[in-house]
């Protein structure tokens, strides 16, 4: 039998390094199914974020997120430093192009994405990962999808989100008439993303939506007061991905009178997005 001082110096280096690991995983997968139980009772993610926001935005991007941007303007100083993070990881993430000879600035750079990094600042992963290019025309634009005009649209398959820049800041020019072209289209795709991966906060969003959906299929009188509101406006009921979206932009838009009105579909909208800040 090996005296302790007899084995190699290698073998227990070894030795330690795989209790090290093994210990890790342990602590991995005691983490993992604490967090996964949070979400299932609690819907929403145990934590956002762990690591302290480190990236940082050009001075001059940071000055039209600040001067332009209402929702960033409401943050405490400590979300203002996370919305940076966010915000500068998104831009580079990213692929920008715009189309018709439209010269692309920082203002559509900084208010395309700071509109992703508002409806996504809820989640632990705020990536989009169903996003890669963001493309922008000047103004209403031929579509090959259904060869008609739009202001924009969200096409999964290429993982593109096509706006038109003119229709994009008249959503933000009038802040609670519940059209906002930028917040609709990334609501796509934050929906399309929620169906294509399993992260904690897709699974919140996607399992929140199919609650919400039951609640109203359930409950005639509820889904026949939303419709004879006049609240939510009548193309969200096209379908199902269209009324996801319309219902986030009168959330993000008029969280008071939507909670007002109908509080379990606020709720609901609310608890899909994580959404818990200043003014909802």
């Amino acid at each position: 039998m090996f005296e302790l001082e007899e084995i190699p110096l290698f073998y227990k280096v070894m030795a330690i390094f795989l209790v090290m690991a093994l210990s890790t995983l342990v602590i991995y997968a005691i983490v993992n199914m604490v967090d996964t139980g949070y979400v299932l009772i609690k819907r929403k993610p145990l934590y956002r974020y762990l690591l302290p926001p480190s990236k940082k935005l050009p001075a001059k991007q940071q000055h039209l997120l600040q001067s332009q941007f209402r929702f960033y303007q409401r943050l405490s100083d400590k979300q203002k430093l996370v919305f940076n993070h966010r915000l500068a990881y998104f831009i580079k993430s990213k692929t920008f192009v715009t189309r018709d000879n439209l010269d692309l600035t920082d203002e559509i750079i900084v208010m395309t994405s700071a509109t992703a990094v508002m409806l996504t600042f809820g989640f632990r992963d705020y990536k989009l990962k169903m996003i890669s290019h963001i493309i922008v025309y000047p103004s209403a634009f031929y579509s090959e999808t259904n060869e008609e005009h739009h202001k924009g649209e969200y096409n999964p398959r290429l993982k593109a989100l096509v706006l038109s820049w003119e229709h994009f800041m008249e959503g933000y020019s009038n802040s609670n008439d519940n059209l906002n072209l930028g917040i609709h289209e990334f609501a796509h795709a934050i929906h399309f993303n929620s169906l294509r991966n399993r992260d904690v906060s897709s699974m919140i969003f996607a399992d929140s939506f199919k609650e919400l959906s039951e609640v109203l299929a359930a409950e005639p009188e509820l889904r026949q007061r939303l419709l004879n509101s006049g609240y939510i406006r009548n193309y969200a009921y096209t379908n199902p991905y269209e009324f996801v979206a319309v219902i986030i932009e009168n959330f993000i838009e008029t969280p008071t009178e939507f909670r007002a009105q109908f509080p379990r579909v606020y709720a609901k909208t609310k608890q899909m997005l994580n959404f818990h800040f200043d003014g909802y």
